[in-house]
């Protein structure tokens, strides 16, 4: 299956490319069906905010509702990295939620007790990493990821009540630094978020090992035939996840001066839908980091809109849902459509050409 989808994602890249300087060659629906995969979250955030801003007039459209949608979005696009980073390279991680609350009750006791601030921010990211590790280490034995996660969600989230009591360790106010301070009218924790958006992306596309990631994500074996550790990308997918994890915990706990010992079931969904809406490829190998944070955009502006107009607020819940499945099943639609008539074109370019040859 997955030397399949590889064969498939290279034939597709492949005509791409060889088509991608004769634009005027490619056919007018190819082109189009092209625009919605890799444009379309683009589109429908636009979309979005014109509906928006004629229904909620003339809350919607101002500075300081646009930056309530950033603040609401900020949340959900480092969980929504977290995990995408880890689809990319084939290292789905449902454990995210309870990472994130280990790394908040591990920060806020060390707070409590005294001690320093980069301390205790220090080991809340060191335990996202320690479980990341965990997680890899655990998946490439063959078990599959999703139960392992799942499992290590539930371990998380255990030791997360053991370690403050059950209880949310409140009183955390040295943190609003990264919460609920403001730089310029903008809230911290956005231009947190725009850092990590710009080194993540970095590294994905510019560097060696963000590209050998993302080729380990499409097709490991093919990884492993040219001399590449297929395992150790694997590996780095699940530390890079827990570490954003935790870094996304951390900025909750921050936000609410409070460190919650419970792992919220809810945002694993809400990153999944910004991932999905991406376009990023469940099987691995394909994704958007900047589309994934206009997803999580999309996802807060909704729920802005919806709030606004007074709409109760399980009806954004219901779109979450809906728009999970939706991108799913029209990513599918798409990747399968473009691919064969690619393939198509291709075929007939090749037998339109041995014909010529024979011709001469």
């Amino acid at each position: 299956m997955s030397d399949t989808r590889t064969s498939q994602a290279g034939a597709e890249n492949a005509q791409v490319s060889s088509h991608g300087s004769e634009a005027d060659r490619l056919p007018l629906g190819i082109a189009t069906l092209l625009f919605v995969r890799e444009r379309g979250i683009v589109v429908l955030w636009v979309l979005l905010c014109v509906f928006f801003t004629f229904w909620d007039w003339p809350y919607f459209a101002s500075v300081a509702n646009g930056l309530l949608i950033l603040q609401a979005a900020a949340l959900t696009a480092v969980f929504a990295l977290a995990v995408a980073l880890g689809v990319i390279s084939g290292a789905l991680d449902l454990s995210v939620p309870g990472t994130a609350a280990m790394a908040a009750v591990i920060a806020g006791t060390i707070l409590t007790a005294g001690g320093p601030i980069w301390a205790a921010l220090l080991a809340g990211l060191a335990a996202g990493v320690a479980v990341g590790f965990v997680n890899g280490v655990i998946t490439l034995t063959g078990l599959n990821p999703l139960v392992v996660t799942i499992g290590t969600l539930s371990v998380l989230t255990g030791l997360a009540s053991v370690i403050s009591g059950g209880y949310n360790i409140s009183g955390l106010a040295a943190l609003k630094f990264m919460g609920t301070a403001r730089y310029w009218g903008v809230p911290s924790h956005v231009f947190i978020v725009a850092a990590v958006y710009l080194v993540a992306t970095f590294f994905l596309t510019k560097t060696r090992h963000g590209v050998r990631m993302i080729a380990t994500g499409g097709n490991p074996e093919a990884v492993r035939r040219v001399g590449i550790n297929a395992n150790a990308y694997k590996l780095l997918g699940f530390v890079l996840s827990g570490l954003l994890a935790a870094l996304a915990g951390l900025m909750q706990t921050a936000l609410v001066t409070e460190a919650s010992p419970q792992a919220g079931p809810g945002i694993i969904f809400q990153a999944l839908t910004a991932v999905a809406l991406a376009g990023v490829s469940l099987a691995g190998g394909r994704g958007s980091l900047p589309k994934v944070l206009v997803g999580a955009i999309v996802l807060a502006t909704i729920a802005d809109g919806l709030t606004i107009k007074g709409v109760p607020p399980y009806w954004a819940t219901v779109s979450t849902g809906v728009l999970m499945i939706g991108a799913l099943m029209l990513d599918k639609v798409l990747t399968h459509t473009i691919s064969e008539r690619l393939v198509a074109i291709g075929n007939i370019t090749v037998h339109g050409g041995a014909k010529g040859g024979r011709a001469k």
